[in-house]
């Protein structure tokens, strides 16, 4: 039975993997580096900002220390919120799912590579905060995706809220990257796709792969949790 369902937050909730891309560039300009799109999809989305600065140092392509990394994601974030303002919107479909969840009373988190102001910003201008009972983001784990800390500690977070036992395998996330796929795993939960970012080959080790979140029922989810 389902009990629970977290989600991934950019590119299952919002659209933004492209404004993170854009600002991303934009920071990365000064040292005269321009990642391409098809690198950063393939090799840096599914991660947290602090890990891509950190990858780029380790390929020796960012002449920097590790202390000047908090610098660069204070600029990255500053960016990335005024192109939210402006570009940012939320994906056809959710909200139909969202209320589906609510309907049926389902606990529902976010468990995010994102940073918390980032998420909330777009929520709020979304009028979708209050949708969502628990909140994860970049700050609160130590190692991000594909690791499992960041949706073991959603749930959590979901049974300090919740009277009833909420366990992994009874759990459902969203996500929309093989990272995020491969932590759900790791931690024991179910997991379906959505082909916002990747296409449907690239994410088949979910249990199921959609096009739309308002594609899915309660009994699809009910199935995947049986």
């Amino acid at each position: 039975m389902l009990r629970a369902v977290i989600f991934d937050f950019d590119g299952v909730i919002t659209d933004s993997e492209i404004l993170h891309f854009r600002a991303f560039n934009a920071v990365l300009a000064q040292y005269g580096i321009q990642l391409t799109k098809p690198k950063y999809y393939k090799e840096y989305l599914g991660m947290s900002d602090a890990d891509c600065f950190r990858a780029l140092i380790t390929e020796g392509r960012l002449p920097i220390q590790e202390p000047q990394i908090k610098n660069l994601g204070q600029q990255k974030t500053r960016i990335f919120e005024q192109l939210a303002r402006t570009e940012g919107k939320i994906i056809e479909g959710v909200r139909e799912f969202l209320e589906t969840l609510s309907a049926a009373k389902v606990p529902i988190a976010i468990c995010s590579g994102a940073l918390r102001a980032e998420i909330e910003l777009i929520l709020e201008e979304a009028s979708l905060r209050g949708s969502f009972d628990v909140i994860v983001s970049a700050e609160e784990v130590k190692r991000g995706k594909p690791d499992p800390e960041g949706f073991l500690l959603a749930l959590e977070k979901l049974n300090d809220l919740w009277p009833e036992p909420l366990t992994p395998e009874r759990c459902i996330v969203i996500e929309d990257s093989h990272w995020g796929l491969k932590a759900a795993k790791a931690a024991g939960m179910r997991t379906i796709a959505v082909t916002n970012t990747y296409d449907a080959a690239q994410l088949k080790q979910a249990d199921k792969v959609v096009a739309r979140l308002d594609e899915l029922t309660m009994a699809d989810l009910q199935r995947i949790c049986a």
